[in-house]
């Protein structure tokens, strides 16, 4: 499954997704992995959350953000929920590019039974209609 948190900068996007994962994280009995790009949130989420800091990863473009995303899945089966902040950020392309990334996401989501919850800094209705149908 993947959810897409959406909405202009300053929204309240990331405390809801902060908010959600410390949730998450005290009734899912999977691992749970919060992927940002820098350390700002670190200490806002429970201990029991894998925190992830993409920005050290020197993640270039689209795909080497997929790779990641691949990567952060085979390394540990127990996950099963993993949170996106800041997506344009590491996804760096246009958000018009990227419906075969979600079209890959949804395929390793349900090969693999992990969830994505991402926030995008897009108002929603701007967003591609291959995105909206995601959009909580």
């Amino acid at each position: 499954m993947i959810q897409v948190i959406a909405g202009k900068k300053g929204t309240g996007k990331t405390k809801r997704l902060i908010d959600m994962t410390n949730q998450a994280s005290q009734e899912s009995h999977h691992d749970i992995v919060f992927i940002d790009d820098d350390n700002r949130y670190m200490f806002d989420l429970r201990h029991e959350v894998r925190f992830v800091n993409a920005g050290e990863y020197q993640l270039e473009n689209d795909r080497m953000f997929m790779g990641f995303l691949y990567g952060t899945v085979a390394q540990n089966f127990d996950v099963g929920l993993i949170f996106i902040d800041a997506f344009k950020k590491l996804f760096k392309a246009d958000l018009s590019d990227s419906q075969w990334f979600f079209q890959r996401l949804e395929d390793l989501s349900e090969k693999h039974s992990v969830d994505f919850v991402i926030s995008i800094s897009e108002d929603a209705d701007e967003l591609p209609d291959f995105i909206k149908k995601y959009v909580i």
